[in-house]
Parts: structure tokens; sequence; C-alpha cells
């Protein structure tokens, strides 16, 4: 039986660039341009739950996509492969699905541990306050796998928001001078290595 923890409370060549999105958000749902996996709850925040993966190669460097808010433009910070849970899709389908529309990488779901971490998130974005629960689990593939931006299987929002896609060795990613999503990454993935223990540690409620 998987425990349940709770923990406090964050370069190598760049693989490939995106260029900057040129359309217009597009109103995609009641009232907001987010897309149907967001609703409005009674708190009146935009809602959803996600499932975001930790991706790791051969070298324990972890692949993060940067991308910025179309509201704030000289914004932008690093974060992890992953988005919206569909309506009837688990949180283990939705990670597989997201690895492949965001970076082409095709994983086997039996490959996929986790998850490792759960995290509860609001912010602005997209001129909304959001509420996003996540869960986060951890896989590894070859560097290989990764051949470049493929943006055929992008969301809108996506072609608006996302900048670039790296690998990162934890060593420079300790070093990014701009925001890195969750907060404490390095210190995160570095409790994964070798492998993760099975342990599902509840990183809490934070305030992007």
């Amino acid at each position: 039986m998987t425990q349940e923890h709770e923990v406090p409370g964050a370069a190598d060549d760049v693989v490939a660039s995106a260029a900057p999105g040129t359309s217009a958000p597009g109103d995609d749902g009641p009232g907001h341009a987010l897309g149907p996996d967001w609703v409005r709850g009674d708190d009146g925040l935009l809602f959803r739950r996600a499932a975001r993966v930790i991706l790791l190669d051969e070298r324990d460097r972890v692949l993060l996509i940067r991308g910025h808010d179309v509201d704030q433009p000289d914004r932008s910070w690093w974060f992890t492969i992953g988005g919206g849970i569909d309506v009837g899709e688990d949180a283990l389908a939705a990670a597989v699905r997201e690895v492949h529309e965001e970076t082409g990488i095709v994983l086997d779901p039996a490959a996929v541990h986790g998850p490792a971490f759960t995290r509860s998130a609001i912010f602005d974005f997209y001129a909304q306050h959001c509420r996003q629960d996540e869960e986060i689990f951890v896989a590894r593939v070859a560097s290989s796998a990764f051949a470049g931006i493929d943006r055929a299987r992008w969301t809108a929002v996506e072609h608006d928001v996302i900048d670039e896609l790296r690998w990162w060795s934890l060593d420079d990613l300790a070093r990014v001078q701009i925001e890195v999503f969750p907060e404490q990454l390095v210190e995160l993935v570095a409790g994964l290595l070798p492998v993760w223990d099975g342990v599902t540690r509840h990183l809490g409620l934070t305030h992007e």
C-alpha cells in the first residue's frame, strides 16, 4: 500500500525553441478561453484536475517546458509536462496523453510511476483566477525519444504560451534565474533518484 507523506513548501544544450504564438485567444468555454477542462467553482476560481510528468532521461536530466502568460509576456517560467484530465479519463491516461501531445513521446503506461507527488496551485493565467489540483508522475525515456518540437497536437492556448522545450541537468536547473514550477523541483527530482521509492508525497497548496 502506498504511503503518503507531507513535504514542506525549484545547462545542457537547448533542444528546440518554439516561435511565439500568433493566434488570438478563442472562446473555448463559457466566459473564458482556457478550454472545456476548466470549470468555474463556487469560489469563483476556474478549476481543473491535472496530470503532470517528471520526465527523466538516461542522464537524469528532466524535460521541461518554458512558457509565458499572454497577459504578462515579459514573465516566463519552466514547468513539467502535462495538463488537464479529460472527463472520463484517469490521471495516468491523462499523463500519457499529455506527454504525447506536448512532446511527441509515446509512453508505455506501465513505465509511468506514481503519482510521486500531489499538489494544488492557485494562480492567475489568461486573465483568470485559477486553481489546479495535480497528480505528478515520473517516467524515464531515452533522450533521443524527444526529436524536437511538434506543434501538431497542441491546443490553441499552448500555441499562444509555449516558448521552448529542453532537457535540464539538475545542476543547471538549480542556477536558473526565472521561476520553476513546482517549487523546489531540483530537490523533488533528486529525491526520486535513482528510482522512486513508491511513496506519494503531498506538497500542499501553493500560490503562484
